[in-house]
């Protein structure tokens, strides 16, 4: 049952903007959705050609957001921010979190306007939790913030859930990823989480460069970074074992391991805010 107070999601005057791909829409086709358009499975048919591990670093990537939130929910978080949320994937993130502690609120942010339109399907919480969504861009942590407010008491701690989202964010003069990621976690209470999650040339330069271009021909940002540069996203936070690892190292469980550390493409990692 949804929270009554959660926010509605409007289903009038939505551009999808369906003849661009979008990244979103690109990994729910990786993961086998059917919440995507010509335009991104052509792009991800693109992708796929670059980078044929697509598909199984997408599904380790859930993987590692259900185990990171188990966690957190178990270590007694009861508030999650999401950033970058994509199409709805069951279990989502406020399933996990709501199955450890029933009352756990969770908020949901993306920039894509086709997330906005399945919405609903991400406030179906418990009775005694509550979920809600926000339409946000990432480079703009204040409003995303101000709205996730109404929601979570961020003189609290609370997760702050960036999975696969920050290798969008391409360093630039004006704004890097660290300081989007400083932007978020700038307000957050000590005792705080930051969960991230980021695409690397580490283990494969010249598929991970092909898929790079494939991203930037679509009009997506799209920056690997190496383990340096992604535990340094964590500076200033307190990492835990085993720090940034590839995706399925990290405390891993059931078939995670099937998945090799080239094939996953990605570093996580957990850090806590002391």
């Amino acid at each position: 049952m949804a929270d009554e107070t959660a926010q509605q999601t409007p289903q009038i005057g939505i551009n999808l903007n369906i003849h661009q791909a979008h990244s979103a829409r690109m990994y729910d086709y990786y993961l086998g959705g059917v919440t995507n358009f010509p335009a991104d499975r052509e792009a991800a048919g693109r992708a796929l050609d670059a980078f044929p591990n697509a598909r199984l670093a997408a599904h380790a990537n859930r993987a590692f957001m259900r185990r990171a939130t188990r966690t957190m929910a178990e270590l007694g978080i009861d508030q999650f921010l999401d950033i970058g949320t994509g199409i709805p994937t069951s279990p989502n993130l406020h399933e996990v979190a709501q199955g450890v502690n029933a009352a756990a609120r969770v908020v949901y942010a993306d920039n894509d306007p086709i997330v906005l339109t399945h919405a609903e399907a991400l406030l179906e919480g418990t009775a005694q939790g509550r979920t809600d969504y926000v339409q946000g861009d990432i480079r703009d942590a204040r409003t995303i913030l101000d709205a996730a407010s109404r929601t979570l008491d961020l003189d609290r701690p609370v997760a702050l859930s960036m999975v696969a989202v920050l290798h969008f964010v391409a360093d630039r003069p004006e704004q890097s990823a660290l300081d989007v990621v400083e932007a978020f976690t700038s307000r957050l209470a000590p005792g705080s989480y930051l969960v991230i999650t980021h695409f690397t040339a580490d283990f494969d330069p010249e598929a991970t460069a092909r898929m790079e271009n494939v991203y930037r021909s679509s009009g997506t940002d799209l920056q690997a970074r190496s383990q340096e540069e992604v535990t340094t996203l964590f500076q200033g936070w307190r990492l835990l074992d085993p720090g940034v690892v590839a995706s399925p190292r990290w405390n891993p469980g059931g078939d995670d391991t099937a998945v090799t550390d080239a094939q996953a493409g990605c570093y996580g990692g957990v850090a806590q805010l002391v």
